[in-house]
C-alpha cells in the first residue's frame, strides 16, 4: 500500500533533478569560460613571491580601490612580463617607474620598475623587462611591486582584473556539493546519463526520506 508520505517524496524527484541539473550545468559553464578566457602567465618577481596587498578593484572609476596586488621584492630584484606582448609604455609616471606590455585584448603593469625595455621592443613571456625601484612602492619603506592587469580602456573604459588568475591563483571558485572531481569538458555532454552522486538522494526520495 502507497502512503501518502512515499507520494509526497515521489512528486519531488523532479523537482530536485531539474535543480541538480541546472546548478551543475551552470557551474559547468561558468569554470570552462573562465579556463578558456584566462591566459596562463608567469610571476612577475622569481622566485614565486609573497602577496602583500590584494586585488580590491574599484566600485567606479575615480573610486577606492586597490587596482591589483602587491608583490614583496628587494630592490634591483629583476621584473618579467607576465605574458608576451609589446611594451606600450616605460617611462616615468609622477616620479614612478612604469612599465606597460600590451596583449593585445588586455594589458599588464608594472611599477615602480626602472625599466630595460624600450616602446615597442616585443617580449616573451618571462623576459626581463626592468628591475624593482623603492621609490614610490606601496609597501614604503620596503620594496614591493605593483602588478596590474587591465581590459579595454576605450571608449568603453577599462576594467581592472586580478592579475593572480594568470598564475592560477584567483578568486576560489566553489563546485556544487555533489561533485567529487573538478569539471570537465565533457561534463556537460555526461549530464544525459544519470549521473552516481544523485543516486543517494533519488534512493533517499524512493523510500520516503
Amino acid at each position: 500500500m502507497v502512503t501518502a508520505h512515499r507520494i509526497r517524496a515521489s512528486a519531488l524527484v523532479p523537482v530536485v533533478l531539474s535543480l541538480l541539473c541546472g546548478l551543475s550545468l551552470a557551474g559547468s559553464a561558468a569554470a570552462l569560460d573562465e579556463a578558456r578566457t584566462d591566459p596562463v602567465g608567469v610571476w612577475p618577481l622569481r622566485p614565486a613571491p609573497e602577496v602583500v596587498g590584494d586585488f580590491d578593484p574599484p566600485d567606479s572609476p575615480y573610486g577606492p580601490g586597490h587596482r591589483g596586488v602587491d608583490l614583496a621584492g628587494a630592490v634591483g630584484q629583476v621584473v618579467h612580463a607576465a605574458l608576451p606582448g609589446r611594451v606600450s609604455f616605460a617611462g616615468s609616471i609622477a616620479g614612478r617607474g612604469v612599465v606597460v606590455v600590451d596583449h593585445g585584448a588586455t594589458r599588464t603593469t608594472y611599477e615602480p620598475v626602472t625599466a630595460t625595455v624600450t616602446l615597442g621592443s616585443p617580449v616573451a613571456r618571462g623576459d626581463p623587462i626592468g628591475t624593482l625601484q623603492l621609490g614610490g612602492s606601496h609597501c614604503f619603506p620596503r620594496a614591493c611591486l605593483h602588478w596590474g592587469w587591465i581590459s579595454g580602456g576605450g571608449i568603453d573604459g577599462e576594467t581592472y582584473l586580478d592579475p593572480l588568475r594568470l598564475v592560477g591563483h584567483g578568486p576560489v571558485r566553489l563546485l556544487p556539493l555533489w561533485r567529487a572531481e573538478p569539471p570537465a569538458p565533457l561534463a556537460a555532454a555526461r549530464l544525459s546519463m544519470p549521473y552516481a552522486g544523485w543516486q543517494p538522494l533519488l534512493r533517499l526520495l524512493h523510500l520516503g526520506w
